[in-house]
C-alpha cells in the first residue's frame, strides 16, 4: 500500500494515482466518520462542524479562496454565544492564566510521584520548587486581588510555567514563534470557559505579524525582560 507510511496535512487524505505513487487530495467532508455531540467543533465562520475531519476537509476544498484562508478551528464544542471581552476582563486574564498554568504543572508533578512520564527530569527539578512553595495557595477560584498579590510576592514561581507553555505549543516548527495553528490546541479548548483568550492572544501580537514571539508572549503574562 503506497499510502501506508505517507502522511498528509490536516484536511487531506492519501490517494494512490495510476502509477502507484501516493498523493494528497482533499478529504471529502461527507465521508468523515460520524461523531458524538461532544466531538463537535465551531469554525471561525460561526458554523458547527461534526468534527475536525469535516472542518479541515471543508477548509481544504476552499483552498485558494478568501473563505478558505479565513476558516480555522475556533473552539471545541458546538457554536454558542461568546460574550464580549471587556477591557477590565482582558487586563485580569493573565492573572488567571498564570495561576492555571502553574496548577497544571503541579498536577503533572503530583502524578509523576506515582507514575513517571508526565515531565522530564529537568522539568521535574524546576517544578519541585514551585510544588513545595505552593502549598500555601491551593488550586481553586481565587480573587483577583489574591492572585495579583501572590504574583508580586512570588514572581519567580510563575516564570517557568509561562515559558513551559510556550515551548509546549512551539512545535511545528520549533522556531520561538507561535502561529495560529500552534496556538489552536490551547485556544480552542479554552474559549468556552475563557471568552477573553481570543482578544488576549490578538493583543499579544504587538507588531501584528500574525506570530507571537517568545518576548511578546512573556510580556503578555507580565514576565520581566
Amino acid at each position: 500500500d503506497p499510502c501506508r507510511n505517507f502522511h498528509c496535512k490536516r484536511g487531506k487524505v492519501c490517494h494512490a494515482v495510476k502509477q502507484g505513487k501516493p498523493t494528497c487530495i482533499c478529504q471529502d467532508p461527507a465521508a468523515c466518520p460520524s461523531t458524538k455531540d461532544y466531538e463537535h467543533v465551531c469554525g471561525t465562520d460561526n458554523k458547527t462542524y461534526d468534527g475536525t475531519c469535516q472542518l479541515f476537509g471543508t477548509k481544504c476544498q476552499l483552498e485558494g479562496t478568501k473563505m478558505g484562508r479565513q476558516l480555522h478551528l475556533d473552539y471545541m464544542g458546538s457554536c454558542k454565544y461568546i460574550p464580549h471581552c471587556t477591557d477590565y476582563e482582558v487586563d485580569q486574564f493573565p492573572l488567571r492564566m498564570r495561576d492555571w498554568l502553574k496548577n497544571i504543572l503541579i498536577q503533572y508533578y503530583e502524578r509523576d510521584l506515582d507514575t513517571s512520564g508526565f515531565l522530564t527530569e529537568k522539568q521535574r527539578s524546576k517544578v519541585k520548587k514551585i510544588y513545595q512553595n505552593d502549598k500555601r495557595l491551593m488550586a481553586g477560584d481565587h480573587t483577583v486581588e489574591l492572585l495579583l498579590h501572590d504574583f508580586e510576592k512570588n514572581y519567580h514561581m510563575y516564570v517557568y510555567p509561562v515559558h513551559w507553555q510556550f515551548h509546549q505549543l512551539d512545535q511545528h516548527p520549533v522556531d520561538r514563534l507561535l502561529t495560529h495553528s500552534e496556538l489552536a490546541p490551547l485556544r480552542a479548548s479554552l474559549v468556552p470557559m475563557e471568552h477573553c483568550i481570543t482578544r488576549f492572544f490578538q493583543e499579544c501580537d504587538r507588531d501584528q505579524d500574525k506570530l507571537i514571539a517568545l518576548k511578546e508572549w512573556c510580556h503578555c503574562f507580565g514576565i520581566k525582560e
